[in-house]
């Protein structure tokens, strides 16, 4: 019998339970394990449900249970989550998490622990829900040098997003829809803002350079500035605005931000839409192969979870010690440093005012939409440090959108 206790039994824990309930065959013909879950950690009680008494309210219980083989985090948030993982860890339990907060944050100390008591510390989950993109990168890419990782890692904006561009919906009104569908939480600034999508393409940083990348050191922006003007110049210019995760690894540098983005119709991720996500990856043989699928949801989410689990009963007396990163810190190039082309809206029609701006941003595109006494200018490639400088003198700016047009 191989033990799972489950910490948090809300929408990722009670998927784990179900698959592992629906799936149990499957799972012993794959494992060849009895899989079962023994306890399940929560502040509620559950009267009348099948899984009533197997509720437990003191994580010692779990701790000090020498037949739990595997602690399964998904509680979300970084406490008491961290503690209670880092005491499994300790106590010689396998972990598996869905908690990218936590994984962002103390992957790197769960990682050592988890190697000095030779246990795994695995988090298939905690990026991109039902892709199995962390097993890609450190398994059927192995080989690779990584050129770029960049993705749409939130599903939440990404429906937003989708939203304003195919119904011409603003964004709080697209925002409100998402929050009725249960896309969004009540509170939606983890996602709105890009935090979520920061700490994802900070744990795919981590496993492409095999260093610690501390996600503070990237540069964040969310999508609340984004309004229908903006959508109206990308349709006018055949794009699309999408929230990108995005880096780039160079000569031992990681380029690394969070941001809205115009897309290409023929960039891999243009077509990603709604509450999916896509990765694209690019590796120095492999070159650029995609990822596409359920990023988030209770039961995408939960079938990463339980691959984790039938990966630990493949390694249970053993850690996989190419999983993961080092504790070395690997620096993230400073914002400013980074170049792109600039996608920039300014107020007004002065003929004066517009050859001022193209002569600063030499060769750039000029973009005009009807009915609106503003135009636009799409830069050549610069430096983001240079392209602010510039910007500084000149007035009347609107707002600015990073761009990736060939």
């Amino acid at each position: 019998m191989f033990n799972i206790a489950i910490l948090g039994f809300g929408t990722v824990g009670s998927g784990v339970y179900e698959v592992i309930k629906e799936n149990n065959a499957l799972l012993k013909q794959k494992t060849c394990e009895d899989i079962a879950v023994k306890k399940i950690l929560d502040i509620r009680e559950f009267p009348g449900s099948e899984w009533e008494s197997l509720v437990v309210h003191d994580i010692k219980e779990i701790i000090e249970d020498n037949d739990i083989d595997v602690v399964v985090e998904t509680m979300g948030g970084t406490s008491p989550a961290f503690e209670f993982v880092r005491d499994a860890l300790l106590s010689g339990k396998h972990v598996t998490t869905s908690n990218k907060a936590l994984v962002a944050a103390h992957g790197t100390e769960l990682l050592k622990i988890a190697r000095e008591k030779n246990v795994n510390f695995f988090f298939e989950a905690s990026v991109g829900g039902g892709i199995p993109i962390i097993r890609t990168i450190t398994e059927s890419y192995a080989g690779e040098h990584f050129k770029e990782i960049t993705g749409i890692l939130n599903g939440t904006t990404n429906y937003i997003l989708t939203k304003m561009d195919t119904e011409g919906e603003d964004f709080e009104k697209a925002l409100s829809t998402a929050q009725e569908l249960g896309y969004a939480e009540r509170n939606p600034e983890a996602d709105v803002e890009g935090y979520d999508t920061c700490r994802k393409i900070a744990i795919l940083a981590s496993l492409a350079t095999g260093k610690e990348v501390n996600f503070d050191e990237i540069h964040t922006e969310g999508i609340t500035k984004i309004d229908t003007t903006d959508f109206e110049y990308a349709k006018h210019m055949k794009l699309s605005i999408k929230l990108f995760g995005d880096s780039k690894f160079e000569d031992g540098k990681v380029f690394a931000f969070v941001a809205p983005v115009m897309v290409e119709r023929d960039h891999p991720l243009y077509m990603v839409n709604d509450v999916f996500n896509g990765i694209m990856v690019e590796g120095n043989m492999l070159g650029k192969s995609m990822l596409y699928g359920s990023g988030a949801g209770k039961l995408p989410t939960a079938s990463a979870v339980v691959a984790d689990i039938v990966a630990i009963t493949k390694n249970k007396d053993k850690n996989v010690a190419t999983f993961g990163w080092g504790d070395e810190k690997q620096n993230v190039v400073d914002m400013n440093e980074t170049s792109h082309k600039y996608f920039v809206r300014f107020k007004g029609r002065d003929v004066k005012f517009i050859d001022k701006c193209k002569e600063t941003f030499k060769n750039a595109k000029e973009v005009y939409l009807d009915g609106k006494d503003e135009f636009a200018l799409v830069t050549e490639l610069m430096k983001e440090r240079d392209f602010l400088a510039a910007l500084n003198n000149l007035g009347d700016v609107i707002k600015y959108i990073r761009t990736k047009i060939a």
